[in-house]
């Protein structure tokens, strides 16, 4: 077992994660991004507090698992006697009356496998952060949980009055429990339960029907689309870069960050990921959100992350009453790079908008005017590529001109070449693929580090190994097998990669030297080694990668070289991303593989 020991279920909503012992310990309430009523992932102002579970008397084992191809969870609870307790959790998500049911809502349904099992049924909400420990009251069928920015209702057939006293009893028949909006309940819970979970099933394995999966590795990217779903928040189509706040990068490292925004810097690489599974719709939901939430006509820096919904809130700050993830805080709410001038970010806008000029499968495709606002991007690229910045890695205490933001600048004015060649201006292609070229040789001149003839992570400056730069033939700046290249990735290989994991920069930052990998830097080097023509050596990684998964197949930000440990936010869409595209690449064509079967 891994620190990051949690299934997730979520319904494009809401989200929660689920311990091996089916307790729910992060659920974010009524969005993706609110305070968390379920916060005992990073601890609280009482240390028995922020989660629901299921105690089983002698407990003795739990396992715990995915019904297969949904997002849906089994836990079951074993005692010493023999007794057994299926806990099944879901979020719904459904199609009714004609339209796509998804509530900030919460199902468990615990039902007896075995023996006699004696169980207690505990609901303990906070809000503000861990700060209050809220207001409770009782009706008929049901309890209220009240903060000051958030009511709970908990319906349920179990007994009320044990709930409310956490009092043990005899589980003798299944009981199931509806926790969302306080909102009555018109239908008895069990009929609720049963209902959502049918229909939820259904839902998810229709889904996964409709992907385009590799031939290998089904299962593996089955569950890492799954999560990039639960990751999306449908309402405005934005996707957050992991569900949790403040899990550190590295036990006492202080690199605690807020994830629960939508990072431009990801959409490129989402919507690749998206568009190779076939996810039309949340892939056209994430670039309705991108487009909508870049300004007509920039002029300078645009910001680097936007929250998943209008006016929430992204200025940072400490959340004091929450100790963080097993202690190991600051626990922080928003992130102050917001604020950073990242010149990747006009790169990335042009590539995922350059997606709209050719799939003829979206309801909203590119046209005259999104080509003229996205010109203005691509003259913003052009002026601000050789300008220093806090780059890919967010750095806090100082600014560079990076080989990464440059490039990504290059990649706005070779795309609008190309969007400007489909659109029939001729001309203004010409121009755009001139200036392109000029740029192009600008950056590899600067970011060839003199005498040794490998690309440095900075224009200009010290010879920085940087993974980012695995990313340069991805982008179309240089091809794979141009010998800058492989010079570069001997480099990267000798200082980056310790036993197949792969550290971002090996270089002290604000926090110190980094000392664990970042999972979707060893995805590119595994995408670097196919290129490279290195394929088995690529898949053999690939297939180590997926070690360090846990028990239900999800991975976080991180992973510690010596440990193996995940740490992180989770799940890191990141690196779902990541496993997604790697295994596309490395796979075995279907013809290939059923062939070998025969």
């Amino acid at each position: 077992m891994t620190n990051l020991d949690y299934a997730v279920i979520g319904n494009c909503a809401v989200a929660s994660l689920i311990s091996c012992s089916a307790r729910h310990e992060w659920f974010c309430f009524p969005r993706l991004d609110a305070e968390p009523v379920f916060n005992s992932l990073l601890g609280g102002v009482e240390p028995d507090r922020g989660y629901m579970d299921v105690v089983l008397r002698d407990q003795t084992g739990c396992r715990q698992s995915y019904l297969r191809n949904t997002a849906v969870v089994e836990t079951l609870l074993t005692d010493r006697g023999g007794g057994c307790v299926r806990v099944l959790d879901l979020a719904p998500r459904f199609r009714r009356f004609g339209r796509m049911y998804r509530p900030p809502t919460l199902i468990r349904r615990i039902e007896p496998v075995s023996g006699r099992p004696r169980i207690r049924i505990r609901v303990r909400p906070s809000f503000g952060y861990g700060a209050d420990t809220g207001r409770r009251s009782s009706g008929s069928n049901h309890i209220r949980y009240v903060g000051d920015n958030a009511v709970l209702r908990l319906t349920t057939d179990a007994p009320l009055t044990y709930i409310a006293h956490e009092a043990e009893f005899a589980l003798d028949r299944p009981v199931s429990l509806v926790l969302g909006a306080d909102e009555s309940l018109p239908e008895n819970p069990d009929a609720v339960a049963r209902e959502a979970l049918a229909n939820t099933e259904e839902y998810w394995r229709d889904w996964v029907r409709g992907l385009n999966l590799p031939f290998d590795w089904q299962e593996a990217v089955i569950r890492a689309a799954i999560t990039l779903k639960i990751c999306s928040f449908e309402d405005t189509g934005g996707i957050v870069a992991a569900l949790t706040t403040s899990v550190p990068e590295a036990p006492g490292s202080g690199r605690c960050w807020d994830y629960r925004f939508c990072w431009l810097r990801d959409a490129f690489f989402t919507v690749g990921a998206l568009n190779r599974l076939n996810a039309t719709r949340t892939m056209e939901g994430f670039l309705r959100f991108i487009m909508d939430a870049v300004p007509e006509a920039p002029e300078g820096p645009i910001q680097p992350l936007f929250p998943i919904a209008p006016g929430a809130e992204v200025e940072e700050r400490i959340a004091a009453a929450l100790p963080g993830f097993r202690g190991d805080g600051p626990v922080r709410i928003g992130n102050a790079a917001v604020s950073q001038r990242q010149n990747d970010g006009f790169g990335a806008i042009v590539m995922t908008a350059t997606q709209m000029f050719w799939d003829q499968r979206l309801q909203r495709t590119g046209d005259l005017t999104m080509y003229h606002q996205l010109c203005t991007l691509g003259r913003e690229a052009e002026r601000a590529a050789f300008e220093p910045d806090a780059g890919l890695w967010e750095y806090r205490g100082r600014a560079a001109a990076h080989t990464h933001s440059a490039a990504m600048c290059w990649a706005a004015l070779d795309r609008l070449g190309a969007i400007a060649q489909r659109m029939g201006l001729t001309a203004e292609a010409q121009d755009w693929e001139r200036r392109a070229a000029a740029l192009r040789a600008r950056i590899l001149e600067a970011a060839t580090v003199p005498g040794e003839g490998w690309l440095s992570g900075v224009l200009n400056g010290d010879a920085v190994a940087d993974a980012s730069t695995f990313l340069l033939p991805e982008f179309g700046l240089m091809r794979a097998t141009d010998p800058l290249f492989l010079r570069t990735v001997a480099v990267l290989e000798r200082r980056l990669v310790r036993d197949g994991i792969v550290l971002r920069y090996d270089h002290a930052d604000d926090f110190g030297t980094p000392e664990v990998g970042f999972l979707v830097c060893t995805f590119w080097y595994i995408d670097t080694l196919a290129r490279i023509g290195r394929r088995e050596e690529a898949r053999a990684l690939f297939e180590r990668a997926l070690s360090w998964r846990n028990h239900v197949g999800l991975l976080s930000e991180d992973v510690h070289p010596a440990t193996g440990a995940l740490w992180g936010n989770f799940p890191q869409t990141y690196s779902q991303v990541g496993l997604i595209l790697s295994a596309m690449r490395l796979s075995r064509s279907w013809e290939e593989g059923l062939w070998r079967a025969s």
